[in-house]
């Protein structure tokens, strides 16, 4: 495999993809953090991605539309609601994407896209391309799935 581009992750059939194929991108010396060019990367990577998950979602209602079988075999009728539960799990979780996708557009569009939403640093190009969704720094999330942990413990 090409080092300079990376795949969609392995998932299971019908889950959401974690990562959209692209080309990391190489800043350049001295470049300002977040520039026109971070920028216009940053949201092909976000709409690329949610064009991708939206023909997903279209794909599951075609399906579910042509699968409206009515079996008279109980284990088959069994089987197609698994498989059907199963799909719109898959795209609750997609759905939800969908929305952090779009909210992660609408900080590109303010500016804020890039920064930590609780300290205001910057996230990093790196974390970014491996979660184009971030909202919060490395070590802010880190805070954060610490107290979460703490709470369930108690």
């Amino acid at each position: 495999m090409d080092q300079s581009t990376l795949q969609p992750a392995k998932t299971a059939p019908g889950a959401a993809q974690q990562f959209t194929a692209f080309t990391p991108y190489e800043s350049t010396s001295g470049e300002e953090y977040m520039s026109p060019a971070q920028i216009a990367h940053f949201q092909k990577i976000l709409e690329d991605w949610r064009r991708e998950l939206m023909a997903e979602v279209d794909r599951t209602v075609q399906h579910m539309q042509m699968e409206n079988v009515n079996y008279s075999d109980p284990n088959d009728r069994a089987s197609l609601e698994t498989d059907m539960g199963l799909e719109l799990r898959a795209r609750d979780r997609e759905r939800k994407l969908i929305r952090k996708i779009t909210q992660a557009l609408d900080r590109i569009k303010a500016g804020e896209y890039g920064y930590c939403e609780s300290c205001g640093v910057e996230i990093g190009l790196r974390r970014l391309e491996a979660r184009p969704t971030a909202t919060l720094c490395i070590d802010c999330k880190t805070l954060e799935e610490k107290r979460e942990k703490q709470i369930a413990q108690d």
